[in-house]
């Protein structure tokens, strides 16, 4: 492994849910100053979210592509294999150059593929600075792009990987607050039928591809059990009768 200086840089940059108006300054900043832009592609090679939204701001020579196998949820073995060789590939970029930003969509702390690429290096070269820029999530466009609010007062705000299980959404469901639902889109039939159980379906909405040509935004109570993209995100925001201010 090369040797790493301790003044080498990797920053995980939030590049929003893309929209690339919807990158903040000192995340274009981010990404322009660092030598290099790693942008995460799963095996299968297309163009993912973060690469198109980072080349309305830095050139195609200055991003490098790594695989992820974003795509692998079932082997785990081979998920973990390709964190390693992705993790590798950054630890050889830092040998090579001073900043390594690293685009995720959304925010690098949300759920997010840096979490593991920072854990790998943190290993491979210590001494490494990791540093993280916010980013806006798909939660707060999609409130912005429904209406949407998702929180008053001393609501609280449960926010649920629909990966975890539809038990996970129906117990976050039966509570209070507003509950936001990622990664739905396989299991769109469980999460229309944890809406209807709740009585919590007329209020909610979903959305997908956010801020691009194939976005869509819908009521819930459209859901007919049809599969929707696997990125689809869910707001069932609180059951609210106070009036104004009724939750402060």
């Amino acid at each position: 492994m090369p040797d790493v200086m301790s003044s080498s840089r990797l920053i995980g940059v939030g590049v929003g849910p893309g929209d690339p108006e919807l990158v903040t300054v000192k995340g274009v900043n981010a990404l322009r100053a660092a030598d290099v832009v790693v942008v995460p592609v799963m095996d299968t090679g297309e163009r993912g979210r973060a690469e198109a939204t980072v080349l309305h701001y830095v050139g195609q020579e200055k991003v490098v592509r790594v695989v992820f196998a974003l795509n692998e949820r079932t082997d785990r073995g081979r998920r973990e294999a390709a964190w390693d060789a992705a993790g590798e590939r950054v630890a050889r970029l830092l040998g090579e150059h001073g900043t390594v930003a690293f685009a995720t969509i959304g925010d690098p702390n949300v759920y997010s593929t840096f979490t593991y690429l920072a854990q790998t290096i943190a290993e491979l070269v210590p001494g490494t600075v990791v540093e993280t820029v916010p980013g806006i999530t798909a939660m707060q466009d999609l409130a912005a792009r429904s209406g949407a609010v998702l929180t008053e007062g001393t609501e609280p705000l449960t926010l649920v990987p629909v990966t975890a299980g539809a038990q996970a959404l129906k117990d976050a469901l039966a509570g209070p607050g507003t509950v936001v639902a990622y990664k739905f889109g396989r299991q769109a039939q469980e999460v229309a039928e944890a809406l209807r159980e709740t009585g919590r379906i007329d209020d909610a909405v979903w959305g997908s591809a956010l801020g691009l040509p194939e976005e869509s935004v819908r009521p819930a109570a459209e859901l007919d059990g049809a599969p929707l993209p696997y990125l689809s995100t869910l707001i069932a925001p609180a059951q609210r009768d106070g009036g104004r201010g009724g939750k402060l």
